[in-house]
């Protein structure tokens, strides 16, 4: 759904988010205060072969979470789900329960999974968001200047869980390289491929959950690329 890190940071830094934000305040009594990243683009990462195209997942026992939508488009794009705790993947990848996981890169090599998983290709099939969230009751208990304080703190957060990602992937996909790892970037054809096997996902969404949210994000991507567009008009003529 999102091409870039752009469209991503702007819709996340937009009205989708004032949606979201009154949505949650209603039904959890929690304020969602911004979206931050958590760790960037989750790709696909396995120790036997090089993927390219949805077809090279056959056969692979892929690592998801415990979630719905997560099986779900693992098993769309060719792959064995196997749901696995997150403290059971390291020793679940050097044992071949599983073959690889749909993880970023600083995780990747943070918890040491290259020492097994030689293969990655950045199909980013997933962004890994960060919904900070403050007690609702709280935050409005504070006076005005206090609440500012608040917010400002939290857009400060937000800054730089957007950025220290970045920053540390390059040290990771570094080390990922020198430990023997390869790391392949499909080309556009081939990312349609994986859009492609994907669409299902959504009519399953809709039936399960209703149009209501998807369309407002969608809504809400398009939005930002004609922003991005405009901005381009300017920056690159």
């Amino acid at each position: 759904m999102f091409d870039n890190d752009r469209v991503v940071e702007k819709v996340f830094s937009g009205p989708f988010v004032n949606d979201l934000r009154k949505a949650l305040a209603g039904k959890t009594g929690l304020r969602l205060m911004v979206i931050g990243n958590t760790g960037g683009w989750r790709n696909i990462a396995n120790s036997k072969h090089e993927v390219r195209t949805p077809e090279d997942l056959k056969g692979l026992k892929l690592r998801t979470i415990n979630s719905q939508v997560q099986i779900r488009l693992a098993k769309l794009l060719g792959a064995s789900a196997t749901p696995i705790a997150w403290p059971e993947l390291y020793t679940s990848l050097a044992t071949g329960v599983v073959d690889g996981s749909k993880n970023g890169i600083t995780d990747i090599v943070g918890m040491k999974f290259h020492e097994y998983v030689k293969y990655i290709t950045l199909d980013g099939h997933a962004y890994m968001a960060a919904l900070w969230l403050i007690n609702k009751n709280f935050f409005l208990q504070l006076s005005p200047d206090e609440r500012k304080i608040v917010a400002d703190g939290f857009e400060a957060l937000r800054n730089v869980t957007i950025a220290f990602p970045k920053r540390r992937q390059i040290t990771a996909y570094d080390t990922f390289k020198k430990a023997g790892g390869k790391i392949y970037s499909p080309t556009k054809e081939e990312k349609a491929l994986f859009v492609s096997a994907a669409q299902p996902l959504k009519q399953w969404y809709v039936k399960k959950f209703g149009r209501q949210w998807l369309d407002k994000l969608e809504k809400a991507i398009q939005q930002a690329k004609a922003e991005l567009d405009a901005e381009y008009a300017v920056t690159t003529n």
